[in-house]
């Protein structure tokens, strides 16, 4: 039994995803760039595989779960034949912190700012690790000390935690990774090939994953949801949800609350300044 509603642990996801993404922006990617990655992907396995060590190709596309095929492996090993992981995880700490510090203005010197990091960190170094390889691996790194990247540290926790029950989530569903894709394309209001994580694999590919979707009554005729369809996806995310509740037990309800207040200015400035 958990001590929060799932709507304040969905609330979590919401305020937590946009402060922990921005490591996926202009500035961390041009610091990887910087040091020797050839593109946008090199950077992007680099610095989040980087607490899972050197392990092969193979693991990291099972922990990630979602990539297609071949896909991790055309940049793991390689990067690491350019950077070491603990290079990679200073680079990422150091660029997606430089990214939230100019996205938020002058949140972050706040006196506000440095409470919600500390609360965020008692909530994201706090849930249990089995099961949870990339919360593992991430729980296993030093918190910074500074506010701003202590932030950022502890959303990016919170949100892999929350991945990799999703990933729990999708395989008790019977749902693979290109699947969830489309299905969550569809969530969207979006054709399975218009959406930004798969529009690039061949089209047979893609077809194919729909058509076994279809196979399994939860796409249309049309490549819509279904009845089914929609209902297998909202329970994968209840079950996520169910899943990421106790990163959130050690709070009481009034530190939640207060937590929640907090990152709601924080995840509003990200979002405008993404906008």
């Amino acid at each position: 039994m958990t001590t929060h509603s799932r709507a304040k642990v969905r609330r979590m996801f919401e305020l937590v995803e946009p402060v922990a993404t921005v490591t996926f922006s202009d500035v961390p990617t041009e610091a990887f760039l910087a040091i020797g990655m050839r593109n946008y992907w090199d950077g992007y396995f680099a610095g989040r595989a980087a607490p899972l060590g050197m392990v092969p190709a193979e693991v990291v596309h099972a922990v990630f779960y979602n990539f297609a095929d071949g896909e991790v492996a055309r940049h793991i090993p390689w990067v690491w034949g350019k950077i070491t992981p603990e290079e990679a995880i200073a680079v990422r700490e150091r660029g997606s912190a430089a990214a939230l510090r100019q996205r938020i203005g002058e949140l972050a010197d706040s006196s506000e700012l440095a409470q919600v990091a500390d609360l965020a960190t008692r909530a994201a170094i706090s849930a249990p690790t089995e099961g949870r390889v990339l919360y593992a691996g991430l729980r296993a790194l030093d918190v910074p000390e500074e506010p701003v990247a202590k932030l950022w540290h502890a959303a990016t926790l919170l949100r892999e935690y929350r991945g990799d029950g999703h990933n729990v989530a999708l395989v008790a569903h019977g749902i693979g990774g290109t699947e969830a894709h489309v299905l969550m394309a569809l969530s969207l209001g979006m054709r399975a090939e218009r959406f930004g994580r798969i529009h690039h694999l061949p089209k047979a590919q893609l077809s194919a994953v729909v058509d076994g979707l279809r196979d399994r009554g939860l796409v249309d005729a049309a490549g819509g949801f279904t009845d089914a369809g929609r209902e297998t996806k909202s329970r994968i995310e209840a079950l996520t949800d169910e899943l990421a509740a106790p990163a959130y037990d050690i709070l009481s309800a009034d530190e939640l609350d207060q937590l929640i207040a907090g990152l709601e200015p924080i995840a509003t400035a990200v979002d405008a300044a993404d906008h």
